[in-house]
């Protein structure tokens, strides 16, 4: 174990590039939620823009060709899922897990030429003065333009649903389409929007997988990610700037079990470390909000723990499959530890979420 080779300026680079695609996807996804509509399928739009962007980069040479493609080719998915819940009224979760196979399977159709070919290279952001700057300007100013624009679609979202009418419009028909409708607000076109544009920002995540983060096509390449993203909703309790921060949370957690398993780290170090932020941050928003503290305080005495055992043993291993299990044990704590608060995920949540809309007449 040799801790002098990990850069942490880098790691945190590293995670926010990780991060980068749920942040697109999850954000998408809160959009269309807020309009009362759940999307299951994040994953199929997912890998769908990842080929659709890839095969638009490879054959143009412009890789924003291939992200307009890859935008363009989430929201045309999504807007079947609209088509089939709005107009036919079909079940949303079982059409989303449709869409969800419909999109793996149609994207490995698709991508079987694309496999082993190089699409052409993103170019980062070059900002000589502002990149020259010592850590900082690693840290701010060494990323690709997508990053950056996922920030500032975060930004726009917010700024979106709390400042503008038709925010407020799409708020009011997420949380009673039948008092929208009585209203003469356009609940159908409106969720068709918010579909659309949750499909759109879907496939810029699976475009940034293909294009900038591996760089490559390779079948069923999202891995869990469109999911992960859906629980990051809830995670942000529909809230644009916790999913920012959830996003970052997850990507965080990918990227220390790579950088466990290439370091020969004992796990229980990264792990108490990330607890142990967790419980600080969680305990904060708990006692400023009046909530009981008691799975706080637990985070940290367990992350404390872990953090000791790993500082006793820190040559002890698991094996590389267990860590790689790692982001999605998170995410499955995640979803168990907020349903245990259903009076508070009522109140985030959209009171039509998922609810089917007819109107008589």
């Amino acid at each position: 174990m040799d801790l002098s080779t990990l850069d942490p300026i880098a790691l945190i680079v590293s995670l926010i590039i990780a991060a980068t695609p749920l942040v697109l996807a999850a954000t998408g996804e809160l959009v269309t939620e807020k309009s009362g509509v759940l999307n299951l399928g994040v994953e199929g739009m997912m890998v769908f823009g990842a080929i659709t962007g890839f095969a638009a980069a490879v054959e143009s040479g412009s890789p924003w060709l291939g992200f307009l493609a890859s935008a363009t080719g989430g929201a045309v998915l999504a807007l079947i899922f609209g088509v089939m819940t709005q107009y036919l009224l079909s079940n949303q979760v079982a059409t989303g897990l449709a869409l969800t196979m419909f999109g793996l399977g149609l994207a490995a159709l698709i991508g079987q030429p694309y496999a082993g070919v190089k699409p052409p290279p993103f170019p980062r952001l070059d900002l000589p003065l502002l990149g020259d700057i010592p850590v900082l300007g690693r840290l701010l100013f060494s990323f690709d333009a997508m990053v950056y624009l996922s920030i500032l679609l975060v930004a726009a979202v917010w700024w979106f649903l709390a400042r503008t009418r038709g925010g407020m419009v799409l708020r009011a028909v997420g949380e009673n389409h039948d008092a929208a409708h009585s209203l003469g607000m356009k609940v159908v076109p409106i969720r068709l929007a918010a579909i659309a544009f949750g499909g759109a920002c879907a496939g810029l995540g699976g475009a940034y997988l293909s294009l900038v983060r591996v760089p490559q096509w390779t079948e069923g390449m999202t891995a869990g990610a469109g999911w992960i993203a859906l629980a990051i909703v809830v995670f942000a309790s529909w809230k644009p700037w916790r999913v920012l921060l959830g996003a970052y949370l997850f990507g965080g957690v990918t990227i220390l079990q790579l950088n466990t398993q290439a370091l020969s780290l004992n796990p229980a170090l990264p792990a108490g470390a990330g607890l142990i932020v967790v419980g600080l941050v969680w305990l904060g928003l708990a006692l400023r909000a009046g909530r009981p503290a008691g799975l706080a305080l637990a985070a940290l005495g367990l992350g404390a723990a872990a953090l000791a055992f790993g500082l006793a043993a820190p040559r002890f291993q698991i094996g590389s499959a267990w860590l790689s299990m790692a982001p999605y044990l998170v995410t499955i704590l995640v979803l168990v530890v907020m349903s245990r608060d259903r009076a508070r995920a009522a109140l985030n949540a959209p009171a039509s979420l998922g609810r089917v809309f007819h109107a008589a007449g």
